[in-house]
């Protein structure tokens, strides 16, 4: 049972000191990995005199002089300490190191639940190497299982956070923003997530009520911190989606990490409808190395660059859609190709130095280059009928669409950011840690869009007006944009302790300015932790702020038209940064149960959005109004269930239930577009009993469907919502050999640690989910939804070696 905490054991600690004859003890905890621990409750057997760590991990309290005492160390996450002092006569120093609670199953590592006082959430990266994961072994599969984020497309990285876009999430790299490829229309596009999981050492997520260091986005905050090796590491995988390896190493000052990552979806794509050759290949290569140039100065530095090919040659699609009673069939007959290619260089370099045991000043600079090409010329002959009962593809009762199309597209895009900026972190007696940090950032983006679509049906040419031959329609745009953003923030995080708890207070600003729409946004947040004295095993929170997303170049977009009544891209220099204020109240509970970890979490939320800038969304690809002609709000509850469901290893189970409504204009009312109403998230874990080596891990998603509306269309012509999500992986792993099996010792396994043999299967029911959907227009310019289905069940074989 744990030990009462903070105040109460301080206050009687020193009324003591008041008391003549007394003696202190004193001391820090830190854990197995010698970092410092907070948090732990020290008391002595049989009193009520105790102690509980700041952040240094150092505890004082004072006692009576006695021949024996023994001081009791607790704190959850960590195996309890015990140090007996056999004659207690004078001051003395008792230093303790905790090791964590935990129970390793191969390579997992079952820990106690830690405690969360701020809205930053860790998570345990090193699951990825178990998970089924149809995107290739992405950080972001498994921050789809976590509470209020959801994702309706297996083949994509992108989430959504609370209602929110894809855009409206920020990711941080070692404490610099990482960037996407803008051109990106669809999940079979995507390649590998910037994040390489290999070279991960930790993970933690905000949804919502994040702090003021990070950026000015409304949804989430993703921090990555990469890892520095004390010794030589390293790995190889492969499987049917592709390949990796990793390798780390260290020589003292020197540390270095490097991954290399190969994907392929060939197998998984051919599960679609579309009968066609694909043909994408995903590379990336990673490397980060750090250097310690003397006791205060070190210098870091991390470089990627990955280059996405993507080609698809289609042949034939059939699809099978409607009710029982109104079952029917669309099918195309194809020709043309598509041919994308996306190419990115990121390179980021920090230079610190540490001011003494408390200070640490640093100068961060990054630059981001990408060049995405996207070309597609494909002709269709389609016709769509009423299906027959006995589905023969000859058997046809009723024609209700016959029409032939051609699409087109000749996109390019350069984007170039820059950006440098000074930080600082300074710990202050009495618990306070300020942070702060100016920025300058340099953006150059080039856009040239040359895109169009005809139809013909029945003879017609749509839109079919009686005199002219029209496409049913085209975008262009050569536009040149050249900025500079301004940022700076400053936060104290400060913890003390009363009569009541311990609390935990994050308070901070943000201010930034834009110089080409001439935006000044300031953004004060904050949020409070409370641990009660009273019951330990609870843990309370609050957060509010005022999030801006300030606009990025395809937020700027306006579609206008010309003097020929084509339609063109326009930037709107007076387009201004949405804005969201979060008010959040939650909490975690903790407790065992059958000599078991469990930990439960709860929270809600509303967020009142204005200025904003309407979207939607086709597959994965995001359309502006390019207009602050908006507002709305979005409010609804978290809850997830956290523990060992099984014995020796950790699984949660999440539920999020949202509401959310947009008014456009003033007029319009409808959902936001990424607004799914609810979302059921499962990540399990099992062994085989008394043979830990074979796992079996299941990833299971329930999740409603999204309001979507017709392309080039936006909320005012109405809207629909797909079919809900529902989608099982499920993936058995099982370990060939360890370091301690006697095959280890022959010389061509003698330098391996472990060697893993894997089998997935995704979509484990092959249910056919629908992510988006393709329009028909008949002669009479009516609307005809067809689904594009998802991937369907396939098996993936992998092999993993850790030397």
């Amino acid at each position: 049972m744990r030990a009462l905490v903070a105040l109460l054991f301080l206050s009687i600690s020193v009324n003591g000191l008041a008391q003549g004859g007394r003696i202190r003890i004193s001391g820090n905890v830190r854990d197995a990995d010698g970092s410092p621990l907070d948090l732990v409750a020290v008391q002595v057997e049989h009193t009520l005199i105790g102690a509980i760590t700041n952040e240094e991990g150092f505890y004082s309290l004072s006692v009576a002089p006695g021949d024996s005492i023994t001081l009791l160390f607790s704190c959850l996450g960590y195996n309890k300490a015990q140090r007996i002092i056999p004659h207690a006569a004078q001051d003395m120093r008792v230093n303790v190191q905790m090791n964590y609670a935990s129970i390793e199953l191969a390579e997992v590592s079952v820990t106690a639940t830690q405690r969360q006082t701020t809205t930053m959430e860790t998570i345990d990266a090193n699951r990825l190497k178990i998970l089924p994961d149809p995107s290739g072994g992405n950080i972001e599969s498994l921050v789809v299982t976590y509470a209020g984020v959801t994702s309706g497309n297996e083949l994509s990285s992108q989430y959504s956070v609370r209602g929110g876009s894809y855009d409206e999430n920020i990711v941080y790299v070692n404490g610099m923003e990482v960037f996407r490829p803008l051109l990106i229309r669809s999940g079979e596009q995507e390649g590998l997530s910037f994040i390489n999981p290999n070279m991960t050492e930790a993970v933690q997520f905000s949804a919502g009520g994040f702090e003021a260091r990070y950026g000015d986005k409304m949804s989430s905050a993703l921090d990555i911190r990469y890892k520095q090796p004390r010794a030589f590491e390293a790995s190889v995988s492969a499987s049917l989606m592709g390949a990796s390896a990793y390798v780390g190493s260290s020589t003292g000052k020197f540390t270095q990490v490097s991954g290399l990552r190969y994907k392929t979806g060939r197998s998984l794509l051919a599960t679609m409808d579309t009968d066609a050759d694909y043909d994408p290949t995903f590379v990336d290569f990673q490397t980060y190395w750090t250097c310690r140039l003397s006791p205060a100065w070190e210098i870091n530095f991390l470089g990627n660059m990955s280059l996405n090919n993507y080609k698809f040659i289609p042949h034939g699609r059939e699809t099978v859609f409607g009710t029982l009673d109104n079952p029917q069939k669309f099918r195309v007959g194809f020709g043309g190709m598509e041919r994308d290619r996306f190419q990115t260089l990121y390179g980021a370099l920090t230079l610190k130095r540490s001011l003494g045991a408390h200070s640490e000043i640093g100068l961060q600079a990054f630059g981001f280059h990408s060049r995405e090409e996207e070309s597609y010329d494909i002709t269709g002959v389609y016709w769509m009928d009423i299906a027959a009962a006995n589905d023969s593809k000859d058997d046809a009762l009723e024609i209700l669409s016959l029409a032939s199309y051609h699409e087109h597209a000749r996109n390019r895009l350069l984007a170039g950011v820059v950006h440098a900026g000074l930080y600082g972190v300074t710990k202050f007696a009495g618990n306070h840690t300020l942070k702060w940090g100016a920025n300058i950032q340099q953006e150059r983006i080039g856009d040239k869009i040359g895109e169009w679509e005809s139809r013909d049906s029945s003879g017609y040419s749509l839109p079919q007006t009686g005199t002219d031959v029209n496409v049913i329609a085209n975008l262009f745009s050569d536009n040149q944009l050249e900025s500079a953003r301004f940022s700076a923030y400053m936060q104290d995080v400060f913890k003390f302790r009363s009569e009541q708890g311990l609390f935990t207070i994050v308070g901070g600003i943000r201010g930034s300015h834009w110089t080409y729409n001439r935006e000044f946004i300031f953004s004060p947040r904050l949020s409070l932790g409370f641990i009660p004295n009273v019951n330990q095993n609870w843990t309370f929170r609050l957060a509010s702020g005022v999030y801006y997303q300030s606009p990025f170049y395809k937020e700027l977009r306006v579609e206008a038209k010309d003097e020929q009544d084509n339609s063109i891209i326009r930037l709107n220099s007076r387009l201004k940064s949405q804005r969201s204020i979060h008010l959040i109240g939650g909490g975690d509970y903790v407790f065992r149960a059958a000599g078991r970890n469990f930990k439960l979490t709860t929270e809600l939320y509303y967020k009142k959005l204005d200025q904003l800038n309407p979207y939607t969304v086709d597959n994965v690809k995001v359309r502006y109004y390019g207009e602050n002609c908006a507002k709305g709000y979005i409010t609804g509850i978290d809850m997830k269930f956290f523990g060992e469901m099984v014995p020796g290893t950790d699984s949660w189970l999440s539920l999020s239930l949202m509401k959310s409504e947009q008014t456009i204009r003033g007029i319009t009312k409808a959902p936001l577009p990424n607004s799914q109403g609810y979302n059921l998230s499962l990540y399990f874990q099992d062994y085989f009993p008394g043979y830990k080596r074979a796992m079996l891990n299941l990833k299971g998603v329930l999740a409603g469907g999204f309001p979507v509306t017709i392309p080039r269309k936006g909320y005012e012509d109405g809207y629909h919502r797909t079919p809900p999500y529902r989608r099982i992986d499920i993936g058995m792993t099982y370990q060939l050999a360890s370091g301690a099996d006697a095959i280890m010792d022959r010389r061509f396994f003698r330098n391996f640690k472990n060697i893993w043999l894997g089998v997935d299967v995704f979509n484990l029911l092959g249910i056919r989910n629908t992510n988006s959907y393709y329009w028909i227009t008949d002669v009479y310019n009516q609307q005809h939804a067809v689904p594009n289905y998802l991937t369907g069940r396939q098996i993936n074989v992998r092999v993993s070696v850790d030397i």
